[in-house]
């Protein structure tokens, strides 16, 4: 199957002492912003579970909490690395959206980030596991981790049009 590429004019930002261009256009896509809030979100999420980590001994106490933790900062590095691929080239965003990886790495992602977010969220939800302070804390990871998921399948829905040229 072929497809055709087209590449537009972007803004882009230079400085007379790198040799790097910033693709500066492709944070004011959609799907620019969509990788954008789905690493600040994982940031976040990572940030809470790396917070309340005391010598391993939160991980223990409650299920769910390490999956949580390794999807969040999973997910988290390859998007860094899938927005900065975009970021660093001008050519890669509007290629690498036409291949099949951006579609299979979303809907991974947001299949494991809602599986373990509602693990995390049902887990606190009983109230025997609500008696240490960092439970708010997790549950409030949890609830971002189902936000992430939801950003990941739109991402997946847009990456399935352009995968499909519709």
């Amino acid at each position: 199957m072929s497809h055709s590429v087209t590449i537009t004019r972007t803004t882009t930002s230079t400085t007379n002492t790198s040799y790097i261009v910033l693709n500066t256009g492709y944070l004011k896509s959609f799907s620019g912003l969509l990788k954008l809030a789905e690493l600040l979100i994982g940031a976040a999420m990572v940030g809470i579970f790396a917070y309340y980590q005391k010598n391993g001994a939160c991980f223990y106490s409650m299920e769910g909490v390490v999956f949580a933790f390794l999807m969040s900062v999973t997910f988290m590095i390859g998007t860094f690395c899938l927005l900065l691929s975009c970021l660093t080239s001008l050519s890669t965003g509007g290629i690498i959206s036409k291949t099949i990886y951006e579609l299979i790495y979303h809907s991974v992602a947001a299949i494991l980030l809602l599986c373990c977010s509602l693990q995390v969220v049902i887990t606190l939800g009983d109230r025997r596991y609500r008696s240490n302070s960092q439970s708010d804390a997790y549950f409030a990871a949890g609830v971002m981790g189902l936000v992430n998921a939801v950003l990941y399948f739109i991402s997946a829905f847009l990456a399935h049009r352009s995968y499909r040229g519709i």
